[in-house]
């Protein structure tokens, strides 16, 4: 019996070793991959990263900041996007990583590929999107990567890493006017309309400054420049500050008193009468057909947002250039679901170069009636329906024809006005052409439209025989489906959210699930409406056959 005894204690004392050996052994694994981290000690890339202390504000600790605290700035920076994908900022100014392939390393040790995405133009970042690994999602915190080489890399410690940056509350633009810096910021008015009180917020320099908020609207807000103001070659970071809360939101957003200078010093381009402004993703094969009709009617140049686009974007710009479309403008915009800020910062940005932009998307197309009989397009047609437009009109806005798939099951290979040819009868929704001058100073719009400058400038909407957008809407399942899985509006409603079913924003009968519905290829088609495919047809027709854009 006694030797039983002792066998039952030997057992339990050796399951209570094995345990306490896996506790141990699993913190050390956690304490030791959180504390260090390993990158190639003879790599440019790694000496970048340590001789550049400063990415992102945060504060002190984890506890609620005191009135007295300030933010200080650690090693490195990086967001958590939507899907599970970690975006990582190199130093303001640090100059481009080695062309060799990069990978992430994960506080477990696990890793997946560092995809290069582009220099932030207005905060001169390179960045990189890394996709969290399977084993990461499952554990908090969630723990910034580091970049390594993917050639036998040589290992050194590093510090801990500081968590990543959560998209949900971030400051991650700013822009600097002549008068004041603009700041665009999540997780402060998250709901549209419903807009904290300036007078509850304070802007936050990395070097200690603050200036008062002075509009509040959506995403975007407006404060004095610090005085005094950093030295011209020096770039600190910008913050929000809610004093209610006592929070300081994190940030990624550089500030600069100047706006950036032409690098080649050439003179700023004339004036034009018409820009179009647009966020794309994706949209590579429909440019040409976009470009090309919109210049022909009068739009003098194209600035795209480009929101992380890979399907060969630039390569598809750098083709329309070489075929004397150099007009258009392309800056790398990696932060989901912002149209709209992204719209009030195209303003801004192009306050001075730009007397008219047209806020419309890559599968609109701006059409008059009257042109249904002219030979040919000419550049006066856009510009006689604003020259029309009295002083005191600060936005022209046009009514929407949104077509459906037109018994289409692909993408139509000569464009979206060729093969989609039928539509709603009603007119859905607007788009605007905007004097920027005339816009207000909160810089709120709802993507259709922007408000204005009350007492000051007018709204003016057209009559259908005078203009109206031919919006490719509902396309060819394969197409939306892809348009689905994507909103890139931060107050309309996303189609995969079990919300508000009802919403104009959505495909009605469509769900919440991007599953082909019965009889899609026909839906939404109520008249058949063949006058812009007729006068494209028309305006285009090369020798053999073909649409311009289809060379």
């Amino acid at each position: 019996m006694r030797s039983k005894v002792r066998a039952a204690a030997f057992f339990v004392g050796f399951l209570t070793f094995l345990v306490c050996a896996s506790v141990y052994l699993r913190l050390f694994r956690y304490v030791s991959s959180s504390s260090s981290a390993s990158i190639a000690a003879a790599s440019d890339y790694s000496a970048t990263l340590r001789r550049h202390p400063h990415l992102h504000l945060t504060i002190d600790d984890d506890r609620a900041p005191s009135a007295s605290s300030s933010p200080h700035l650690h090693p490195s920076a990086a967001v958590l996007l939507p899907d599970w994908q970690a975006l990582l900022l190199l130093p303001p100014d640090s100059p481009p990583p080695s062309p060799s392939p990069l990978f992430c390393l994960f506080s477990d040790n696990s890793t997946s590929s560092a995809t290069p995405a582009g220099l932030l133009p207005f905060s001169l970042r390179h960045s990189f999107l890394c996709p969290l690994p399977p084993s990461v999602r499952r554990h908090r915190p969630f723990l910034t990567p580091r970049l390594l080489p993917s050639s036998d890399p040589i290992l050194e410690p590093l510090d801990p890493s500081p968590e990543l940056m959560r998209w949900t509350s971030i400051a991650y633009e700013s822009l600097s006017t002549p008068d004041d810096v603009i700041v665009f910021a999540k997780g402060v008015n998250s709901r549209q309309g419903v807009n904290r009180r300036p007078s509850d917020l304070l802007c936050l320099f990395s070097d200690g400054s603050t200036t008062a908020v002075t509009t509040s609207a959506q995403e975007v807000f407006r404060c004095p420049h610090p005085s005094p103001p950093p030295l011209p070659d020096r770039t600190v970071q910008v913050s929000l500050k809610i004093l209610s809360e006592n929070r300081v939101i994190p940030s990624v957003a550089s500030y600069r008193r100047r706006p950036l200078a032409r690098a080649d010093s050439s003179p700023p381009p004339q004036k034009s009468l018409l820009c179009a402004c647009t966020m794309v993703y994706n949209v590579a094969k429909f440019l040409p057909e976009w470009v090309t009709y919109h210049a022909s009617i009068g739009v003098d140049r194209f600035i795209l947002y480009d929101n992380m686009s890979d399907d060969d974007l630039k390569g598809v710009v750098d083709k329309l250039k070489r075929e004397n479309h150099n007009n258009i403008t392309t800056y790398r915009w990696p932060w989901p679901k912002t149209q709209e800020a992204g719209f009030s910062h195209c303003l801004t940005l192009h306050r001075d170069t730009c007397h008219w932009i047209a806020f419309i998307d890559v599968d609109e197309f701006l059409f008059s009636p009257a042109w249904a009989n002219s030979p040919r397009p000419s550049k006066s047609m856009l510009g006689s329906t604003l020259a029309r437009q009295g002083p005191s009109i600060g936005q022209v806005t046009f009514g929407c024809d949104e077509f459906g798939p037109s018994d289409l099951k692909a993408h139509p290979m000569d464009g979206v006005t060729q093969g989609y040819t039928c539509r709603r009868s009603a007119e859905q929704r607007h788009k605007s052409i905007v004097r920027p001058g005339a816009v207000d100073l909160s810089l709120v719009n709802v993507v259709h439209h922007f408000k204005v400058r009350e007492g000051v400038y007018k709204v003016r909407r057209l009559g259908r025989h005078e203009g109206v957008v031919k919006h490719y809407k509902y396309q060819a399942w394969p197409e939306f489906k892809a348009k689905f899985r994507r909103r890139v509006s931060a107050y309309v409603v996303d189609w995969t959210q079990t919300v508000n079913k009802d919403s104009k924003d959505r495909a009605p009968g469509l769900g919440f699930a991007p599953v082909e519905p019965a009889r899609w290829a026909r839906m939404f088609c109520e008249v058949n409406d063949t006058g812009l495919r007729d006068v494209t047809r028309r305006w285009f027709r090369v020798g053999s056959g073909r649409l311009a854009w289809e060379l």
